[in-house]
């Protein structure tokens, strides 16, 4: 099953990369970092704990798990209503209603620039119209996802707080905004928030926690020198690369470098 929203940085990619190799578990699967869930989606776990910092895009995964007949409803009609005019009058429009917000936050997101998610220091969604006009697609399988959906926890709030729950027999899949050590994030220009070498320290404290409860634990993180030399002691990672589709022209895109740990 592909997911359903785009996502800056998703994973969908290393599924494919040879040297990913999940580990078997048999109890739960943790996501602390959702974001699109290509990871859960192929794995369709019977069980997961699923969270991120974003409460827009938990809601929507909420929505969808709980009703997604009226979202779909609702995408189909701004489907109709697409358009430049509509599209800003909608990125400006305050909506109330669970499904409604889960409505918008699709069409928006299926339909801005690169399907990025940025907001002003107000708290505002600001991300430009874009090239791409379909909202509803032909492998939307909204049912399905429901359905897989029916059995997980999803939750709005920090890493910490999820990752605190991993325990012996569950794997945990760990892919953060990539901040490294003397630099900037490279998402920094798309988020209001930055994920700071505070929290990269902190991730690597519940990492080595959860791993001594027992849980196995996947991390893809930036290919920087102060990145392995924070997970020295817990491991050595596998370099994969990938192509870059974060910038704004083709030319500026190119080949980069992830680490991959299996802990």
């Amino acid at each position: 099953m592909k997911p359903f929203i785009k996502w800056a940085g998703g994973k969908r990619w290393l599924l494919d990369n040879e040297l990913m190799s999940l580990p078997s578990f048999d109890g739960r699967y943790f996501e602390p970092f959702l974001g699109g869930g290509a990871v859960f989606f192929h794995l369709a776990p019977a069980r997961a704990v699923l969270s991120d910092a974003n409460p827009r895009l938990i809601e929507t995964y909420i929505a969808i798990r709980d009703d997604w007949q009226r979202v779909v409803t609702l995408l189909e009609s701004m489907q109709k209503l697409h358009s430049k005019s509509f599209y800003y009058a909608e990125r400006d429009r305050v909506r109330l209603k669970p499904h409604t917000r889960a409505a918008q936050f699709l069409y928006l997101n299926r339909t801005c620039w690169n399907g990025l998610y940025r907001e002003n220091l107000r708290g505002k969604f600001n991300v430009p119209i874009g090239t791409k006009t379909q909202v509803v697609l032909p492998d939307d399988n909204f049912s399905e996802t429901s359905k897989l959906l029916q059995n997980a926890d999803i939750r709005a709030c920090d890493f910490e707080e999820t990752l605190f729950d991993a325990r012996s027999g569950d794997l945990v899949f760990i892919d953060p905004p990539y901040t490294t050590a003397h630099n900037t994030n490279g998402f920094v220009k798309y988020n209001q928030k930055i994920f700071s070498w505070d929290d990269q320290l902190r991730l690597y404290r519940c990492i080595g926690a959860a791993k001594a409860r027992g849980a196995r634990v996947v991390l893809t993180n930036a290919d920087h020198a102060s990145i392995r030399e924070l997970y020295a002691d817990l491991g050595t990672p596998e370099i994969v690369s990938r192509r870059s589709v974060i910038s704004g022209s083709a030319f500026a895109r190119g080949t980069t470098t992830e680490v991959l740990y299996v802990f």
